[in-house]
């Protein structure tokens, strides 16, 4: 019975190709394995340190300045951060109110709010939203704005992150000074300022719930001019205000 030869490769020959596409296999994995270890270790970095550190900007806010650039307006970019401790508590009433009833219980991400989202959007034209405030402070501050499938699996990594990282009470804080409340025009104090020239702190429970009813369309509403629409919109925030009572940290 004949022996397999055994085939030498003379000098000047080419190596198989299945040990070369190994190495490239092999050197794709390194690189991906560090890119995502790069990629965690910079996100968790710097969620460690808004725990302390205020967020100078975000990426929202960024976009709006470009946008007004390219429309010919004015570039403006009007925000004061303050403590939580210098904000209405009843603003923090009229947000949870309004945007998250359930803030202080579920984990980030709030699956029955998303059951009654379902429910609701078959049965109407008018499509309702199931973001939580940590969801909107995870799309504020680390995410481009878009509607792809990749920035809300992002999206879902920040808001679970930040929830096992920070407080609620940081949570809150810092969505209360990144929030869009206008066109150009950001965070509690500087809304309070705009539309009824006086401090965060001292907004009663009426203006707080009118600026809650105008977060959904920031741009498009004026909590100094209000609508009828939006007079109802805050009539059912106060309602709920009184229904859920004050948020404690």
């Amino acid at each position: 019975m004949e022996e397999n030869p055994i085939i030498v490769a003379e000098a000047g020959q080419t190596a198989p190709e299945e040990p070369k596409r190994k190495r490239i296999v092999r050197k794709g994995l390194w690189f991906l394995k560090w890119l995502v270890i790069l990629f965690f270790g910079s996100t968790l970095f710097v969620e460690v340190l808004y725990i302390f550190v205020n967020p100078p900007v975000t990426p929202l806010m960024l976009k709006r300045l470009v946008d007004q650039k390219v429309d010919g307006r004015r570039m403006r970019l009007e925000k004061d951060w303050v403590p939580i401790e210098k904000i209405s508590p009843s603003l923090v009433n009229a947000v949870v109110a309004s945007e998250d009833n359930r803030f202080l219980e579920h984990w980030g991400i709030d699956v029955n709010a998303i059951q009654k989202a379902l429910e609701y959007n078959k049965r109407h034209k008018r499509k309702r939203g199931a973001s939580t405030i940590t969801q909107q402070v995870a799309k504020n501050v680390f995410l481009w704005p878009a509607r792809t499938w990749l920035r809300k699996g992002f999206e879902v990594y920040f808001t679970v992150t930040i929830e096992v990282l920070w407080s609620k009470k940081r949570i809150m804080e810092v969505y209360l000074n990144v929030m869009e409340t206008g066109d150009g025009v950001y965070g509690a104090e500087a809304a309070a300022q705009r539309y009824y020239h006086k401090t965060a702190k001292r907004l009663t429970r009426s203006e707080s719930a009118m600026i809650a009813a105008c977060l959904p369309s920031p741009i498009k509403r004026n909590p100094a001019s209000p609508t009828a629409y939006l007079y109802r919109r805050q009539a059912r925030i106060l309602n709920l205000m009184n229904k859920i009572g004050n948020v404690k940290f």
